[in-house]
């Protein structure tokens, strides 16, 4: 039998109990526990917000931080790219979705994804000249559907057919995108994007205090010959193992029993469950969901390689399945500088500036 593939039990939460930093004769303030990439990160982003923003810092638990921004900055919307910061405003009063607790840090994902994708959707021909060097099989925006063709923090509102949306919680993609096919099929490309994490959200049914010894993670097949042994199946009620079974599905029953313990307990659960919701999407006969093909993709900081044992497992998983992948931030950025427009040079150039070192 295959060995099961080794992840941390449950995702590293940071810690908050602040450190100071001296390097180049500068001080930091910063968690106390950095991988060697989050370090580098911070430093370059806290010197830049010094050079662009503030010398001030931002506050958690009545500890300062330098890497989160003081409370006037974040109520202006920074870390956003100034550009955008309107079109970020007017789309969650359109379409209502939660800002990230920490988007006033200068790592914030949630604004770093709006920071990348967000310009280029401005003008739906450059969007598709850009991310169609990504997506290959990207004509053009479907500007027809969702917000002029994108949403962030997507999910299949109000169907919540993976039945594990709370008001605190549930499955969704950090943006997604409609667009149209080089055969006119209308299909959506789902996106999860990551700076400095070092994985992906694990598995919260293994961590929970109602778990109780009958909710046995382990062998992967006994789950799949009983799926009441998963608390997110017999408690939670979530329909993410009815879902994996399916013939639509691309997780193969077969594969799965490789593995000595639930292969979704670490970073591949992230991964699953929006899979899955891709997979709903793709196969719902609602009109509310009009997809022929729908698509996952990881997003990723160049750099940050704490990730890719993650992403390489699920997709050794799934058989390589097309509807899911992963690329760098830089593809795109690349992309943008190849097809020259002047109306993204000044984006690029910020972007670039501001993310990478």
């Amino acid at each position: 039998m295959k060995k099961a593939f080794l992840y941390p039990l449950q995702k590293r939460k940071p810690d908050f109990i602040m450190k100071i930093y001296e390097i180049d004769g500068k001080k930091y303030r910063l968690p106390n526990e950095l991988t060697d990439f989050q370090l580098q990160m911070y430093i370059h982003l806290i010197n830049w917000k010094w050079a662009h923003l503030t010398q001030e810092s931002g506050f958690f638990k009545n500890s300062p931080y330098d890497a989160l921004l003081p409370d006037e900055l974040k109520s202006q919307g920074y870390p956003l790219y100034r550009p955008i910061k309107e079109r970020f405003l007017d789309h969650q009063q359109r379409f209502p979705f939660k800002s990230h607790k920490f988007l006033g840090h200068m790592a914030s994902s949630q604004a770093a994804c709006a920071n990348l994708f967000l310009p280029l959707l401005e003008d739906p021909l450059v969007a598709a000249k850009v991310l169609g060097g990504v997506k290959t099989d990207l004509k053009s925006i479907a500007t027809d559907h969702l917000d002029r063709g994108f949403r962030i923090e997507f999910w299949d509102e109000p169907d919540n057919v993976l039945n594990d949306h709370t008001n605190v919680s549930g499955t969704d993609a950090d943006i997604a995108i409609a667009y149209y096919d080089h055969e006119g099929n209308l299909n959506l490309w789902m996106i999860e994007h990551k700076l400095t994490e070092v994985e992906f959200t694990t598995c919260g049914g293994f961590k929970s205090l109602g778990r109780t010894p009958s909710h046995a993670c382990a062998p992967a097949s006994a789950i799949l010959d009983n799926k009441n042994l998963c608390y997110y199946h017999s408690k939670c009620k979530f329909r993410y193992w009815d879902i994996t079974v399916q013939d639509s599905s691309p997780f193969t029953a077969n594969r799965i029993r490789e593995y000595d313990e639930c292969p979704f307990k670490g970073g591949m659960n992230q991964l699953w469950r929006n899979q899955l919701l891709a997979t709903s999407l793709e196969i719902s006969p609602s009109p509310k969901w009009p997809y022929k093909k729908v698509y996952f993709s990881v997003v990723y900081h160049p750099r940050n390689d704490s990730l890719r044992p993650s992403i390489n497992e699920f997709q050794k998983l799934i058989g390589y399945n097309d509807r899911f992948f992963a690329f760098s931030s830089e593809k795109l950025i690349n992309r943008a500088k190849e097809i020259n427009e002047p109306a993204l040079s000044e984006w690029v150039r910020w972007y670039q500036e501001l993310y990478y070192f």
